[in-house]
């Protein structure tokens, strides 16, 4: 049997290209390819910051509400803190309001209801020390304008507040006199007053009865939450 030259040497051409078309397809494929890793398969989900945690209160929860952890919208003009007051003496070392927990529900239930008519309620007092009391009672000692602390009040209890009602830009509405004046113009019963003076005390007045709470007929501006049977405190807030 004879050798076949040109058989052997079409043979080797065509393993040759054989060859050569398997490394070109190799190439292409490493080229093509994408590494495929636990990083890409699954995208790290982006940071989502952490809030601050709350502070915790400084106070026994229990016994005592501080009104502004329950409605910061409700206005503070707490003037026995400042000396824009009937005794020109500052006499807290800071404003809080502080309230026993059913009475505050009461008032941010009123606050509410006023929003609903873009108004609102402003503090002038609300719980009050009987360190405090002995402080007032030292500087006016008559019943008509301050309690005895021996006795002490419903502020003394954490039951009661000084109060007004405020617009949507924080404005007192008109209630015929200030806050903390003495004479009767500031009585409940009062009638010598505009028309929309005496709506303005009785809407006050409505709200406010609706809750629990009572008035008295020298001051415009004091309710009460009686029945709660709470009694007399020496607790004095932290200023921090």
């Amino acid at each position: 049997m004879k050798f076949s030259f040109s058989l052997f040497y079409n043979l080797l051409l065509l393993f040759l290209c054989c060859q050569c078309q398997t490394a070109v397809d190799s190439k292409q494929e490493q080229e093509t390819t994408v590494a495929i890793t636990p990083d890409t398969l699954i995208p790290t989900p982006a940071a989502v910051p952490v809030p601050p945690p709350l502070p915790l209160p400084d106070y026994d929860t229990t016994e005592w509400t501080d009104i502004h952890l329950l409605d910061t919208t409700i206005v503070l003009d707490l003037r026995y803190a400042t000396t824009n007051n009937f005794v020109e003496e500052q006499m807290y070392d800071c404003g809080r309001c502080f309230l026993r927990p059913a009475v505050a529900a009461g008032i941010v239930k009123v606050h509410r209801l006023l929003q609903e008519e873009g108004l609102g309620l402003k503090m002038f007092d609300c719980y009050r020390p009987r360190p405090i009391q002995w402080k007032l009672w030292n500087k006016v000692p008559d019943r008509r304008y301050v309690s005895d602390p021996r006795k002490g009040s419903m502020h003394n209890r954490g039951a009661a507040v000084d109060i007004t009602i405020v617009d949507a830009q924080g404005k007192q509405l008109e209630m015929g006199t200030t806050y903390d004046f003495f004479g009767p113009e500031a009585w409940s019963t009062y009638r010598e007053l505009p028309d929309s003076v005496l709506a303005n005390r009785l809407k006050l007045k409505t709200l406010l009865e609706a809750e629990g709470f009572a008035g008295i007929r020298t001051e415009w501006w004091h309710f009460s939450f009686p029945g709660g049977g709470h009694a007399l405190s020496d607790m004095l807030w932290n200023c921090e």
